[in-house]
């Protein structure tokens, strides 16, 4: 069967994965996802309706965001995983519905709420349930713009949920979009107010995660991490999820196994809590798209909290020494299902590393981070100092996602093009196109500021804001302040959108505009903003910088 899916920016030709995902997804995986989000619309619709009338569930608003957060780009391979999400779906479909009527409430005629379907129906319903079912190009790039924006703020929302913080606002604006694109008579002009409609749930829930964040484990400080290896057998721990980190660290303390960050979850190496567990090592690697290659030469376990999982190669080493949690499951690996209150039970993990032969080293040296908002706030006097005096020309901010395509060399080159007055602002695995470069400091300010993961994303955001409070300034765009962010899935979606509904503009993404862009939209977001895309290196400079 063919399939369509171009939520990613690597879509095959910049236009849609046809044949297979780029990310490895099959079109049997592909086709189920496009069944679960469609059973899941119709879910939001009527959970929306309860809410309405002060009757939403709870358990419906997890499964909501847990549904979407499956279908992220790189978190689940499983198409057994993925027919128990449809069931689960189905079966609170036809709870709410009765719950509905049950309460008085009429139902309006949507599709999504009607349809009847098993997992094995994923194929005959593909035309109903899958992207192109929206035949107008313009409606589907905004429908589907909206719908990864809230898979991005929901997987935010996931987080945060699982540390005991939730904000009904939050799933009321999730539920919502799915609701809203469900309409057949919704036009493009509603749809742009809808995309920003979620950019405002996108500020909501990574604001919701911030506070779970460091209410938890403390503000981010800054941090000199170690990239090299202990002679200890190791885990490593990639993804988001800080409570899986923190139930790790607490298991395996005085086992005689180290654990080591990857990718998105280095910025857990900046939080004061976990730096009481002696056995918390270094940062093992870079970003997740590198992890075939570097998997092998770890030699320990691996913990998979959240999406940027890759599919290991036929001859991978590791396969049988990789566990997933939560959403994330690939075929071949091992998953730790949650138990009644959420947590897991890594003891398989730490037996099974106890065997293995430490990590090799791949390189030595350290990185410095924790630079989120409560440790820059607090460096404001000497940062206000330095621009005011032109020690410090321009803040960039380069927050975003890496990925495998070579144009992506871009942002390295950019980085060491700058200008030795400008400081990068960066979040997420972007930076590790240049976190390692030595770029030096400005009278003992780094020129890159890391603020943590793709969601601390909002912690630029309250930096550009006191920034403009301590200039008193009417607009965060009058700061010398500019935007060259690296977009690869759907978090990085709900960042765009949560930056364009704060009134953002002048924005560089790259290394290529979403293929979901159609000319005409992009023509209102350029209209609106000024949304551009990256060019090359000296032209961007010129004008970002020297303009």
């Amino acid at each position: 069967m063919n399939m369509f899916c171009y939520q990613c920016q690597e879509t095959a030709k910049g236009t849609g994965c046809t044949l297979r995902g780029v990310c490895g997804k099959l079109p049997e995986t592909s086709a189920r996802m496009d069944l679960l989000l469609y059973a899941t619309r119709g879910v939001a619709i009527l959970n929306d309706l309860l809410r309405d009338a002060g009757k939403s569930r709870r358990d419906a608003d997890h499964q909501i965001i847990d549904a979407l957060f499956t279908t992220i780009t790189n978190a689940n391979f499983d198409n057994d995983a993925l027919d128990g999400f449809i069931r689960r779906a189905f079966q609170m479909k036809r709870e709410l519905k009765a719950k509905c009527k049950e309460a008085g409430i009429t139902i309006p005629n949507y599709p999504e709420v009607e349809l009847e379907a098993q997992p094995e129906d994923y194929e005959k319903l593909e035309p109903v349930t899958g992207v192109l079912s929206e035949k107008d190009p313009d409606k589907r790039g905004l429908k589907q713009l909206a719908i990864y924006g809230a898979k991005g703020a929901a997987a935010y929302a996931r987080h945060a949920a699982n540390l005991k913080y939730e904000d009904d606002e939050v799933y009321a604006h999730i539920e919502r979009v799915l609701k809203e694109v469900s309409r057949q008579d919704i036009t493009v002009d509603e749809l742009v107010r809808l995309v920003l409609y979620m950019g405002e749930g996108g500020v909501k829930a990574m604001a919701l995660l911030d506070s779970a964040n460091t209410g938890t484990y403390g503000n981010p400080e800054i941090t000199r991490v170690d990239i090299g290896v202990r002679q200890n057998p190791g885990i490593l721990i990639s993804g988001h999820d800080l409570r899986d980190l923190e139930e790790l660290l607490e298991q395996t303390a005085g086992t005689g196994v180290d654990v080591y960050t990857h990718s998105e979850m280095l910025p857990g190496q900046y939080y004061p809590y976990f730096k009481k567990y002696p056995h918390f090592a270094g940062n093992y690697g870079n970003a997740w798209w590198k992890q075939t290659d570097e998997f092998e030469t770890f030699n320990g376990c691996f913990v998979f909290t959240s999406n940027c999982i890759v599919p290991p190669r036929k001859n991978a080493t590791y396969t049988d020494r990789v566990y997933t949690l939560g959403v994330v499951d690939m075929p071949g690996t091992h998953h730790i299902e949650a138990d009644a209150a959420g947590g897991h039970d890594f003891s398989e993990v730490i037996a099974k590393a106890k065997n293995c032969p430490p990590p090799t080293e791949i390189e030595k040296g350290e990185i410095i981070g924790g630079f989120a908002h409560h440790q820059v706030i607090e460096l404001a006097p000497k940062i206000i100092d330095l621009i005011k005096t032109g020690k410090i020309r321009k803040f960039v901010v380069m927050a975003g996602c890496d990925g495998r395509f070579p144009s992506r060399s871009y942002y390295t080159e950019f980085a060491e093009a700058l200008p030795h007055d400008c400081v990068i602002l960066t979040a997420g695995c972007a930076k590790y196109r240049y976190n390692k470069l030595p770029l030096g400091d400005i009278e003992g300010v780094p020129r890159v500021l890391d603020a943590g993961q793709c969601n601390d994303s909002y912690s630029l955001v309250k930096i550009a804001m006191a920034l403009k409070d301590a200039f008193n300034l009417e607009s965060m765009n009058d700061l010398p302040i500019v935007y060259n962010i690296a977009w690869y899935e759907q978090k990085a979606v709900i960042v765009l959108l949560a930056l364009l509904y704060l009134g953002v503009k002048n924005i560089h993404t790259g290394p290529t505009l979403p293929a979901f862009f159609t000319p005409d939209v992009l023509k209102v977001l350029q209209e609106k903003f000024n949304l551009s895309t990256i060019s090359t290196v000296e032209n961007d400079i010129a004008t970002l910088i020297q303009k």
